[in-house]
């Protein structure tokens, strides 16, 4: 996956990982579009495939049979930052894969071994695409420092309070961070990171990998703070 290749043009691949609510997604979209690059988003890889099975009517506690979806659903990403998006079979799902009922179930198959070897085959293979055609990608997701592209130009893990992740993602949830929607969002939160934690790291960052904590950073710094990382490894476009 790295941009150190013997003949070709340069390219470069950023890897951004984080518990949720971080500002990954965000952050990430928009340093793409900063830098001109194709954005992955791998998470939405995930709910695509648990919104898939729900559809196939496939229960989700069958591993094999979800690792058998996973491997036949026809997924199409659209890696554009300023206008990302997620369809199966040509169908557009951005909005079903984003409710709260499938929030509350897509640790079941993001925890599924299989699914994962399956995903993470075609993540490298859309990011080595990206990369080529757009001189540069940056894929966001919970294992891409340390499983899907350990080799990145740059590898950063972005992370946040508890107290910050939880008051982003209400807002994002529910308009507001009243104590209430705080209450609302923080199963979802908390108990996602827990699940998905028994099979990715993503809570600590690993040899190499660069922690940036924006808990006390808005959006504009947060992009910028990793554009400074990109700017300090030698590795952003002139």
């Amino acid at each position: 996956m790295t941009s150190r290749g013997q003949s070709g043009p340069r390219t470069l691949v950023v890897a951004i990982d984080g518990p949720s609510g971080s500002g990954k997604s965000s952050v990430s979209k928009a340093v793409a579009a900063r830098l001109g690059f194709g954005y992955l988003d791998t998470g939405a890889m995930y709910r695509a495939v648990t919104w898939w099975c729900l559809d196939q009517g496939i229960d989700l506690d069958d591993a094999e049979a979800v690792a058998q979806a996973c491997r036949a659903v026809p997924l199409q990403m659209g890696t554009d930052p300023t206008d990302p998006w997620v369809a199966v079979d040509g169908r557009r799902i951005d909005a079903e894969i984003r409710t709260t009922e499938l929030s509350s179930v897509v640790s079941r198959v993001a925890t599924n071994l299989a699914v994962r070897a399956e995903l993470r085959r075609r993540q490298r293979e859309i990011m080595a695409d990206l990369a080529q055609q757009c001189g540069g990608v940056v894929a966001e997701g919970r294992d891409i420092t340390t499983v899907v592209a350990p080799d990145a130009d740059v590898r950063i893990l972005l992370t946040a309070s508890e107290e910050a992740r939880l008051r982003r993602r209400s807002t994002e949830l529910h308009g507001e961070a009243s104590d209430s929607s705080i209450a609302a969002t923080r199963d979802q939160i908390v108990r996602r990171d827990a699940e998905d934690s028994t099979v990715s790291t993503f809570l600590v960052a690993a040899d190499g990998v660069v922690l940036l904590d924006t808990s006390d950073l808005d959006f504009d710094g947060s992009v910028a703070a990793v554009l400074d990382i990109i700017d300090g490894a030698g590795e952003r476009p002139r």
